[in-house]
């Protein structure tokens, strides 16, 4: 089965707003087997929601409305559901009651204007909203001959997932066929989405039941994301898995996750594997490598400290790199990324130090040293390793790539 979700509010049609929620639910209906075709934003527009709904109705099985649930006259999804059925909406006198109750219990009046969530699709099942006032609706029913479920859930998150984990969840799962479904997430690291396509591409398209979906997922990493049915989940998994394999053997070291595992995790697993430490001096990064180190539940236990050294006096002072060295070669060299790492590595007397320095830009940058040059170190008391890279991408970007340039150089020493 198929389902298309609309996303209801003129807000999430602003920068100021975004659409968490059908991510959230793509999630739950992939997991169920179904697969999300079409994903929509409609304002609050009687016209255009009502359109919208006609042709979800038209090509998917299952429709989805997050929002327009609330009491206010630009809340028209349950209008606009029950015009592109034609059927009518019913005020439940008991609902009206409950909501009542539920504003007295807070000593509070209740507008009038609130007993407008009360009205109910002709023959819709009622979904108990447990963290607000907007009840959700469950109506299953025929659209030009084909029947179709039509689910209403309010647009706060909080309530939109509470209603739909407690309500929604056990009547799919009654109404779905049985599906068999494996999935693999694996990640590569520093390689272009284009390159690994062009690698990957003679070993997924020997699978045509696995569906493989290449997703560039941010600065250094490229994910596959395998997805197959079969009569069996073990047929499935042994089918998933053997994909999975190839593809793991192509990319041997550039393969750092299997089951959706983040780099800062595969790092901190390999580091407390190793009962060894690190220590970080940053400068372009800003502490960026840092927080990303200690995202991770646990990280006290590996990741000692370290410095954020953007003055040429902090490189001196924290990590010791010698001033002369800064003058001779400049803050952003592969002589002050080694003596960063070096230096912070014998201050916190951790296992590895790693010290990153570059130009982030938009200003800074020289004929010499352009923007997006970054220099990353890594020592460890015997052998210390410098890379240089030209990152592309605004500020932000050569920040993020530089920080995941630097764990996987961490990654790949500890393998």
């Amino acid at each position: 089965m198929n389902a298309e979700i609309i996303a209801v509010g003129s807000e999430l049609l602003t920068p100021y707003r975004k659409d968490t929620n059908s991510l959230y639910l793509t999630q739950k209906l992939n997991e169920l087997g179904v697969e999300v075709i079409f994903k929509s934003i409609v304002g609050d527009h009687r016209e255009h929601l009502t359109q919208a709904t006609r042709q979800a109705l038209s090509r998917v099985d299952i429709v989805i409305f997050s929002g327009g649930l609330g009491p206010t006259e630009d809340d028209l999804t349950r209008d606009c559901v029950a015009e592109a059925l034609g059927i009518e909406l019913k005020r439940n006198p008991e609902l009206i009651a409950a909501l009542y109750t539920r504003f007295a219990s807070r000593r509070l009046k209740m507008p009038t204007n609130n007993e407008r969530q009360a009205d109910i699709l002709a023959g819709a099942e009622i979904l108990k909203n447990d963290r607000g006032t907007a009840p959700g609706q469950w109506l299953e029913a025929e659209y030009d001959g084909s029947n179709k479920i039509v689910i209403l859930l309010p647009g706060p998150p909080s309530e939109l997932e509470s209603m739909f984990e407690n309500e929604c969840l056990p009547r799919l799962e009654a109404a779905l066929p049985v599906e068999y479904i494996a999935t693999r997430q694996l990640k590569i690291a520093m390689v272009p989405e284009s390159t690994a396509d062009q690698r990957a591409a003679a070993i997924y398209k020997k699978f045509s039941d696995v569906q493989t979906t290449i997703l560039a997922a941010g600065p250094g990493e490229v994910q596959f994301h395998l997805k197959t049915h079969a009569k069996s989940q073990e047929a499935a998994e042994e089918r998933v898995d053997e994909l999975s394999s190839l593809l793991e053997e192509e990319f041997a070291e550039e393969c750092f996750a299997t089951s959706g595992e983040t780099m800062e995790q595969i790092v901190g697993y390999y580091l407390q594997m190793r009962t060894a430490t690190i220590a970080v001096a940053e400068s372009c990064t800003g502490g960026l490598l840092a927080e990303r180190l200690t995202r991770v539940s646990g990280s006290s236990r590996y990741f000692l400290g370290g410095a954020i050294v953007y003055s040429n006096d902090m490189k001196t002072q924290f990590a010791d790199v010698p001033p002369l060295m800064i003058v001779e070669h400049g803050a952003v060299s592969k002589q002050v990324a080694t003596a960063l790492a070096e230096g912070i590595r014998k201050r916190c007397r951790a296992t590895y130090g790693v010290g990153v320095t570059g130009i982030a830009g938009p200003a800074g940058g020289t004929e010499e040293k352009p923007v997006g040059l970054v220099y990353i170190a890594l020592a460890d008391g015997k052998k210390t390793e410098v890379v240089e890279r030209k990152f592309l991408g605004d500020r932000e970007r050569i920040r993020l790539w530089a920080s995941q340039q630097a764990l996987d150089m961490v990654r790949r020493r500890l393998v």
